[in-house]
Parts: C-alpha cells; structure tokens; sequence
C-alpha cells in the first residue's frame, strides 16, 4: 500500500501514515488494492493538497466512505499537479 515509485506517467506519491491507518479496514483495503495506481496517486495527492489538518482529516474520512462505496476517484478534482501538467493552474497562487 506504501508506493513511492515514480512511473512512466509521473510520480506516484507515497501513503501517508494516517491515511494508511484510515485506510486499514478490510473492505477499504480491498477497494484500495483494486485502483490503479495513478487512482490511488490522484486520492494521495488530494489528501497532501489539504493546506489545514482539518480539512485534511475530512478528506481522508471522505476518502475512505468513498472507496468504500466504490469511487474509484475524488470528485471534483483537477487531478494531481506533479503528474498533470494541465492541473498545475488549480494550484498556483494568485495574486489579489
């Protein structure tokens, strides 16, 4: 579950503990060994997205209730930065 390779398509981020320990039910285990690893790179990259502990919580909570009812992404997302070039944009900081 702890992957850290960097692919033909771009890197593919390594688990964070407490969304390993999120994700440690065997059903939630089950539907996570069933993604791809570029969907999995795109629900760790949304978790390490999170710049408050609180909403990064949250999406570790949401990311296992959806696993477990079959998404296989996180909804409304751009996709992840370091893979998508295109993705980049959702991240940049803009000026006020």
């Amino acid at each position: 579950m702890n992957e850290g390779r960097t692919g033909k398509f771009g890197p593919v981020h390594k688990t964070p503990t407490d969304m390993r320990m999120a994700l440690s039910s065997t059903a939630t285990q089950a539907a996570w060994r069933d993604l791809t690893p570029l969907a999995r790179n795109e629900w760790i990259c949304w978790v390490l997205s999170a710049k408050q502990e609180t909403t990064r919580s949250r999406r570790i909570q949401r990311a296992v209730e959806d696993l477990q009812a079959g998404k296989r992404r996180p909804c409304c997302w751009p996709g992840c930065p370091h893979r998508r070039p295109s993705a980049k944009k959702w991240f940049e900081k803009r000026a006020r």
